[in-house]
């Protein structure tokens, strides 16, 4: 899993993400609400971790202002206040699960788990679409305002993926660990030729462009630029 930590206390979040990392998972890390909001709003997660008392934005404003803006990425409150009333307002705030310090790293572990297999379990969407593109998870068909477009299998998985985080920023290290399955970076164009491929299939013929480039950052699928 990819996950954010927004966590203010250093100490801890690097207890986390060490173990995190140990187990497999790749890990980010902001120390302030407001960063924090702002990474889980344009990059693309599995999970949050999210404290309670943070400078510049408390965790619950952050939690309901991603709910707000229509981002369902699952969060566990951590937090050191712990009494029914806090927990309650976490859960109400937007979260899925609160687990109060001081904790076991392998409870946190095992509630992540949980939370993933939630999520895997409730996703059931066979059909994508941006716009007038639309992607057939079960047909394996992908069309344009009706019009078939032919894709190569790492095409379509590139596609798929793009499409499954439509309006958030897909960054090349994303793109390298889920369409390919690298974790290292081969320094090599690979990505830049996929994309380049990609886009002369869904937008060269169109009037709109879908798929666009974010300098500096990576790639983003939405109706306007």
């Amino acid at each position: 899993m990819r996950i954010l930590i927004i966590e203010d206390d250093q100490e801890t979040a690097s207890y986390i993400i060490k173990g995190l990392r140990e187990s497999g998972h790749v890990v980010d890390h902001a120390a302030v609400g407001k960063t924090g909001l702002l990474m889980a709003g344009t990059e693309s997660y599995d999970a949050l971790i999210v404290d309670r008392m943070l400078p510049e934005m408390n965790g619950l404003s952050i939690v309901k202002a991603l709910r707000g803006a229509g981002n369902h990425t699952p969060v566990l409150f951590l937090s050191a206040l712990g009494e029914v009333d806090d927990r309650v307002s976490g859960l109400r705030a937007g979260g899925d699960d609160y687990l109060v310090k001081p904790f076991a790293f392998s409870e946190l572990l095992a509630r992540l788990e949980a939370l993933d297999r939630r999520k895997t379990s409730e996703s059931t969407v066979t059909v994508l679409r941006v716009g007038d593109l639309e992607m057939d998870l079960l047909r394996r068909t992908v069309t344009r305002g009706g019009k078939p477009i032919n894709l190569q299998p790492r095409e379509f998985r590139l596609l798929e993926y793009l499409l499954r985080h439509s309006g958030q920023v897909v960054t090349r290290t994303m793109l390298l660990e889920k369409v390919w399955d690298y974790h290292f970076d081969p320094q090599t164009n690979i990505i830049d030729v996929h994309i380049s491929r990609l886009r002369s299939k869904i937008d060269k013929e169109f009037d709109t462009p879908l798929l666009h480039t974010v300098r500096g950052a990576g790639y983003i699928v939405r109706e306007s630029g």
